[in-house]
């Protein structure tokens, strides 16, 4: 069975970036009828918050990404100290007692003397003595995974054929001098005992794959499928802002009114041979969803792309799943209410505007008495419809010989007190004749 995983780490909030993979390993798990496992990188003890985590599980649940089973890796030390002792038995896992200023000038001094900046596995050298000597002098090993130097090579389900020459690397940091683990030792043992089939996540990791191919072969397992997807980049092609917040998944909901599925409908799409699209559900961005669709090529997020699908998508919202929020805002003026002003929103938010229109208290803007008086003289006769716009102002340009902004403009400002707003026919069935005539008289109403 299918079996993918997202696995965020506890130490800052979501974003449009590490969404984009929750959504792919969430979208092949669903379409293959497979596990999506939601695995809480909470290694880092000091940076990791029961808050940050809260904030993950909401913002996924809000996005409509449910998840199968989920565990925390700050519950599983005890399974990584095993591995750990698996790989130093091995000989795969050894310490070295180099200091980061140590390990710099080494890198300084190869790349000055024209040499790739790998380390040289000096610690491979010191005898027992040496080591016991460093301790003494109060140094803590962190410890290196030993790499084969043989190129790891595998099929992508993004990239294609993929070979990374490990001797072109550095034996990667599995532990800390602290003893604490980074990400990858904990991550491969995981995925292991799991049961993952397919990881699927950012090309930032690419590299990182080929050394963790070595460790799940060390540890007695096989390596699951890969799949990098190319990274998001702005809108210009440029380096995808990193203001505070304004990617954020709960900042485009909180601050910005976008709709769950009009981040899920964007991200699942952008950089596919597919054209963006609005999906009102998971099963619209099912079909048709195929890893083998994404481009190498990076991904560009245009927040004005996303604006554009969240309001094609409230467009097309039927009332019965708008009412409930439009009850909350303020905003729930019947089902005609939500027909007739849904074409011009860009955010549910946008319809409490509409109702202040509409319901007032409204300060009408009379510029000329006389052409206010003709406008409530020449109001067609009987219930106000969209049509009525249109009989009116032929009506009112034949009887005063006004047109464009000077016909249209002192309507507007009259019966909504805006020189901007609403598309005055839809408006007008809506305000009632009643209303209308009392605006148009200078009353507040």
């Amino acid at each position: 069975m299918t079996k993918v995983r997202f696995a965020p780490s506890p130490t800052g909030k979501l974003h449009v970036g590490n969404v984009r993979t929750a959504i792919f390993n969430f979208l092949f798990a669903r379409k293959a009828g497979g596990t999506f496992l939601l695995r809480i990188d909470d290694t880092d003890t000091e940076r990791s918050t029961q808050a940050y985590e809260d904030g993950i599980r909401t913002d996924l649940t809000w996005l409509g990404i449910t998840w199968d089973d989920t565990f925390k890796q700050s519950e599983r030390f005890e399974r990584y100290d095993a591995a750990a002792e698996k790989l130093k038995a091995k000989g795969l896992l050894y310490p070295c007692y180099e200091t980061g200023d140590e390990l710099e000038r080494k890198r300084r001094l190869q790349m000055a003397n024209g040499r790739p900046p790998v380390y040289d596995r000096a610690a491979l050298e010191l005898t027992e003595a040496d080591r016991a000597k460093l301790e003494a002098e109060g140094r803590k090993p962190h410890w290196r995974f030993k790499l084969s130097g043989n190129p790891v090579e595998w099929d992508d389900m993004v990239r294609g054929h993929v070979s990374i020459e490990t001797s072109s690397l550095s034996d990667p940091i599995l532990i800390r001098e602290d003893g604490s683990y980074l990400y990858t030792l904990p991550s491969v043992v995981d995925d292991i005992e799991a049961e993952i089939t397919h990881i699927i996540r950012g090309e930032d990791h690419t590299t990182n794959s080929g050394a963790q191919i070595e460790i799940f072969e060390a540890l007695g397992g096989a390596a699951p499928k890969f799949g990098h997807q190319a990274l998001l980049v702005g809108a210009d092609g440029g380096k995808l802002s990193k203001r505070t917040g304004s990617l954020g998944i709960a900042e485009l909901r909180d601050e910005e009114g976008i709709e769950p599925m009009a981040i899920m409908s964007l991200l699942s799409r952008i950089g596919t041979s597919d054209p963006v699209d609005a999906f009102a559900d998971v099963d619209g961005l099912l079909e048709g969803f195929d890893l083998g669709k994404l481009s190498r090529s990076p991904a560009r997020f245009d927040p004005e792309e996303l604006k554009r699908v969240n309001a094609k998508l409230l467009h097309t919202m039927p009332y019965a799943e708008a009412q409930p929020r439009l009850a909350m805002l303020g905003a729930d003026g019947g089902e005609a209410f939500w027909n007739a002003v849904r074409p011009n929103l860009e955010r549910l938010d946008d319809a409490k505007s509409w109702m202040r229109l509409v319901e007032g208290p409204v300060t009408p803007v009379i510029e000329d008495a006389g052409y206010a008086a003709a406008a409530a003289e020449h109001l067609p006769a009987g219930t106000l419809t969209e049509a009525s716009w249109g009989e009116w102002t032929n009506a009112l340009k034949a009887a005063t010989g006004r047109k464009g902004k000077d016909l249209f403009m002192p309507l507007r400002l009259m019966l909504t007190g805006e020189p901007r707003g609403p598309e005055m026919a839809v408006l007008l069935p809506l305000l009632g004749r009643d209303t209308v005539l009392r605006r148009l008289q200078g009353e507040t109403a």
